[in-house]
């Protein structure tokens, strides 16, 4: 692990490029704070409320898809489960969001609700689809090892996860995005992108601009911390 770490930031122009990545996005706020005559305070606080409320459904969504992945991924679980798994997928998503504001009113609740429905199911087929890519020749290794219990969860299932978590996690937060905006602005939440989005809705050229600056947060936060980990856990696969 220290020497990976060491190559990965031996190079100048990678350890550059990976700070530009860190403040591109508060370079970009601040700059566009000042552009278009909006408090910079208020302009972070929109994007860290939005922040918040995504990593807390995406920490959720995590939780749920792996422990549903693990128990549905095989055997006779896994045939009554996974149809039912994906006709839930296909629902329209949309269509549960009026039932969630009539259930928690306008709230943080129901966007988190809201994109835990959204986020969940590409992490829990990306995980199915990396468990059902066992090696027969590593399950018997598991066996003959007499390994079980927390340890068979911990040092076989979970790293053998991990590289469909990852790939999931990036389709889902991809979508995740999306689902957050869309719904700030439907249930008109205060605080958040949404509001942004509903406050300046006349004015396309701040809109314009907002949505650039969403898509440059984004694209660092895949290259700098999603990417490098999917590399990381297909190599630690490979070994």
């Amino acid at each position: 692990m220290r020497r990976a770490h060491i190559n990965i930031y031996n190079s100048r122009k990678h350890l550059a490029v990976t700070l530009l990545l860190v403040v591109l996005p508060f370079l970009f706020l601040l700059g566009f704070s000042r552009y278009a005559h909006i408090a910079a305070g208020q302009l972070f606080s929109d994007v860290g409320m939005s922040f918040v409320r995504l990593v807390v459904a995406y920490l959720i969504s995590v939780v749920l898809a792996w422990i549903l992945a693990i128990l549905f991924y095989k055997g006779r679980r896994a045939k009554v489960a996974l149809p039912v798994f994906d006709v839930l997928q296909s629902f329209p998503a949309f269509a549960m969001l009026p039932l969630a504001t009539l259930v928690f009113g306008r709230s943080n609740t129901t966007v988190i609700f809201f994109l835990v429905i959204t986020i969940i199911w590409p992490i829990l087929f990306s995980i199915l689809s990396s468990l059902k890519l066992i090696k027969h020749e590593w399950e018997e290794a598991v066996e003959i090892s007499g390994m079980g219990g927390v340890d068979y969860l911990k040092y076989f299932l979970w790293p053998v996860s991990v590289p469909g978590l990852i790939t999931g996690s990036i389709i889902g937060l991809g979508e995740g995005w999306e689902a957050l905006v869309a719904t700030e602005i439907i249930v008109r939440m205060h605080g958040g992108l949404g509001d942004f989005f509903n406050r300046y809705s006349t004015n396309a050229e701040i809109t314009a601009l907002g949505i650039a600056g969403l898509l440059i947060l984004i694209f660092s936060m895949n290259k700098l911390f999603w990417l490098p980990l999917l590399e990381s856990s297909h190599r630690r696969m490979e070994e």
